[in-house]
This record gives C-alpha cells, sequence and structure tokens, in this order.
C-alpha cells in the first residue's frame, strides 16, 4: 500500500531590505544651533528693572503730593467758606440792628448803631480778603459789593428820614432789607455752596488704593524679573532684586497706611468740625434772617404777615442745625417773639416795640437773642479754627516722605542694577 507524501510548508519569503535614505538635496535649510546673546538680555532686564522701580518713586511721590496739595486746598477752602459765611451772618445781623433800630423813632441808640457800623465794616473788610484769597470768587465778590454799597445807602436814607419822623423813611427801610435779599444774599448763597463743593472735594484728595495698587503692580514686576533670572542663572533669588522688592513694600505699606489714616481723618473731619461750623454758620444767617423779619413786621404796622411767616422759615432752619441741649437762649427770644405777635395782633403795637427793642425785662441782661448770637459766633469760630487745624496738621511729614519716597525709588533702582551686576560678572 503506497503511502502519500505530506507536501513541505512553504518556506517564508524573505525579509524586505529597508530602502536606501535619499541622499539630501544640495541647497536645503539645516536647522540653527540654539543661542541666546545672555550680555544683551541682562542689559535688557536691568533696564526693565530700573525702570520699574524708577517709575514707582515717582509715581508714589507723586500721588502723596497731590494729597498734600489737596489737604492744603481743603484748608484754604475752608478758610474761604468761613469768610463767606461770616460775611452772610454778618451782613444779615446788620440788618437786624438796622430794623430793629428803626422801631426807636428819633435818635437810635448810639451802641446799637457802632453795632451796625462793626458788621458793615467786617462785611466790606471780608469781602476784600476773601477777593485775595480766591481768584475764582471775585467777580461774584465784586458784585456783592455794589450790593452792600447800596444797601448801606437805603440804610442811611432810611435813618435820616426816621430822626425827623418822616414816614417814607420805612419805605426806604423795607426797600433796603428787601434788596439786600433779593440781590445780595443769593451771590452769597451761590458762593457758599461753590466753596462747600471745593472743601469737600479737596477732602477726597488722598489716594490709598491707588498707591497700593501701583505698590503691587510693580512687586509683580520684579517677581517676574526674579523669575526670569532664576530660570537662566539656576538661582532662586536675585539679592538685588530681593532688596529692591523689600524697599518697593516698606514704602508701599508706609504710604498706603499714612493716606488711609488721612484720608479717614479728612472723613471725619468732614461730618465732624466742618460740619459743625457750617451748620452753626447757617444756624446764625437763619436766626438774624428771623430777627430782621421780626422787626420788619412791626415796621410794616399791621400788614407784616409775610415777614411773619418768613420769621417760621428761619426758625425752623436754626432748630434743625443747632442741638437741642444749646438752644436755651433762642428758645427764650421765641417765647418773647411770641408775645410780640400777641401784642401787635392786639394792636398794642407800641408794647410789642418795647420787648422787641429792649433787653430781658426782669434781670437788665443782655436780650436773649444777642446772647444766642454771640454763642453761635464763638462755636463757629472754634470749629471751623479745630477743621483748619486738623486740616494742615502734618502736611511737612507728609512733603518729606513724599521726598523720601522718590529717593527710595531710586535706591530700588540702584538695588536692580547691582543684583544683576553680580550675574554678568558671573557670565563673564
Amino acid at each position: 500500500m503506497s503511502q502519500t507524501a505530506t507536501p513541505a510548508a512553504a518556506p517564508p519569503p524573505p525579509a524586505t531590505a529597508p530602502a536606501p535614505a535619499a541622499p539630501a538635496q544640495a541647497g536645503a535649510a539645516q536647522p540653527a544651533p540654539s543661542y541666546v546673546d545672555t550680555p544683551a538680555l541682562l542689559n535688557r532686564w536691568q533696564l526693565i528693572g530700573m525702570s520699574v522701580a524708577i517709575v514707582f518713586g515717582i509715581v508714589s511721590a507723586l500721588l502723596q503730593f497731590v494729597g498734600w496739595q489737596a489737604d492744603g486746598r481743603a484748608a484754604d477752602d475752608t478758610e474761604q467758606l468761613v469768610r463767606v459765611q461770616e460775611i452772610q451772618s454778618s451782613l444779615l445781623r446788620a440788618d437786624a440792628l438796622a430794623t430793629n433800630a428803626f422801631l426807636v423813632a428819633g435818635l437810635e441808640d448810639p451802641a446799637q448803631r457802632a453795632e451796625y457800623d462793626d458788621a458793615i465794616d467786617v462785611v466790606l473788610r471780608d469781602i476784600a480778603n476773601a477777593a485775595e484769597a480766591q481768584p475764582a470768587d471775585r467777580k461774584a465778590l465784586a458784585a456783592l459789593n455794589e450790593q452792600v454799597d447800596t444797601y448801606a445807602t437805603y440804610i442811611a436814607q432810611a435813618r435820616a428820614n426816621n430822626r425827623q419822623g418822616f414816614p417814607v423813611g420805612a419805605g426806604y427801610q423795607t426797600t433796603a432789607s428787601d434788596q439786600l435779599r433779593n440781590e445780595a444774599i443769593p451771590i452769597l448763597d451761590a458762593l457758599v455752596e461753590a466753596n462747600t463743593d471745593r472743601a469737600d472735594g479737596a477732602m477726597n484728595g488722598q489716594h490709598p488704593i491707588w498707591l497700593l495698587l501701583l505698590g503691587i503692580l510693580v512687586l509683580v514686576g520684579l517677581w517676574w524679573l526674579n523669575r526670569e533670572l532664576a530660570r537662566t542663572f539656576r538661582r532662586r533669588f536675585n539679592k538685588g532684586l530681593v532688596v529692591a522688592a523689600a524697599i518697593v513694600a516698606a514704602v508701599t505699606l508706609v504710604t498706603v497706611a499714612g493716606a488711609w489714616i488721612r484720608d479717614s481723618s479728612n472723613d471725619s473731619l468732614r461730618d465732624g468740625e466742618f460740619q459743625d461750623a457750617v451748620s452753626s454758620a447757617v444756624a446764625r444767617t437763619a436766626a438774624n434772617d428771623a430777627k430782621a423779619n421780626e422787626s420788619l413786621r412791626l415796621i410794616k404796622r399791621g400788614s407784616g404777615a409775610d415777614n411773619e411767616k418768613k420769621w417760621g422759615e428761619k426758625a425752623a432752619v436754626v432748630e434743625k442745625n443747632v442741638p437741642a441741649a444749646d438752644l436755651g437762649d433762642w428758645k427764650t427770644y421765641a417765647e418773647r417773639h411770641q408775645q410780640i405777635v400777641d401784642l401787635d395782633d392786639s394792636n398794642r403795637w407800641s408794647d410789642a416795640v418795647d420787648i422787641a427793642t429792649t433787653g430781658d425785662a426782669e434781670t437788665g441782661a443782655t436780650a436773649p437773642f444777642d446772647r444766642f448770637d454771640a454763642s453761635l459766633a464763638d462755636a463757629i469760630t472754634t470749629t471751623s479754627d479745630a477743621a483748619i487745624d486738623d486740616l494742615r496738621s502734618g502736611r511737612v511729614i507728609a512733603l518729606i516722605l513724599s521726598a523720601l519716597t522718590l529717593l527710595l525709588g531710586v535706591g530700588a533702582a540702584l538695588a536692580v542694577t547691582r543684583g544683576i551686576g553680580e550675574r554678568r560678572r558671573e557670565f563673564s
């Protein structure tokens, strides 16, 4: 029996030899070797670091100088505001004295006449001083000076006719008071508003947030520069940059703290002494306006209902701006005023005039209104002086710190130069 032969497995195909690499073509671009111009890079980093440090010193010093100037302007504007409010109060005080003196037929009280003259002198002197202190107010103050001259002329005519018993004197007196309120007082109201806005705006002249942001930005820049140096030279910290960063951080901390303290102080001042001075001046102006309207009511003999309405409006202003504890003399005066109203309404005009033109009927002391006016004048002086002194305090230190900041910025720049100089010597 024949056996069938098993066919042998086919041998695997021969491995294919790798194709030979194609020869490089002539003129093909070859990759350039990596090369860094380290000296030029160090020069660039040094320029960046020095610029950052110097700009920090200049801008930080400038922000502090602006704050220093702002506090000075706030003090000057507060002084100007006090002058303008003094003009307003003195002018209405003069009108209150003139209208009250007019109620006494014939020769007026010499002391009251002298007080009126003093009040007008204060007004004219303060107008001149205010025009010298604030050029922006000069045009308005010149117009006010003309109105004061016109008012004084009407008052002189009213006096002359009153001494002779001529009824036309009452016409001159009411014309003077009307001219004062319609022409002069609006000018003063505008000046008070303008100077209040200037003083309030100047008190916002500190910039602690900007100082803080500037310091943070510069520290970030120095950190980036240190990181680049560390990558190139395998050194974690550069001593020069560390010193520069320490200078920047210290200056930022001190200046931000100083500006924040000054800003907080100005905020407290705005709500404290400054506001007290403004409120006292507003109350004194309103009080004298009320007193003048009381006299005008009597001068008009039964036709002064409008003046009584104005008295009530001004009385409300006084009570709004003076603490209740300090209203004692005002309340006494208000009670006397009510007696005057009742007597006038009862056709007892002469008795009403007697109360309006005399002091304390029981003790013979100064009239309660005069005591109240004097207390407000003292309060204005005390609080305004405190506000101005506070704004001017520490300004020399602030100016020195501003100059020192500029020098420290230069010092930080020199530290950067020295730190990068060490790396330059290592490389060479």
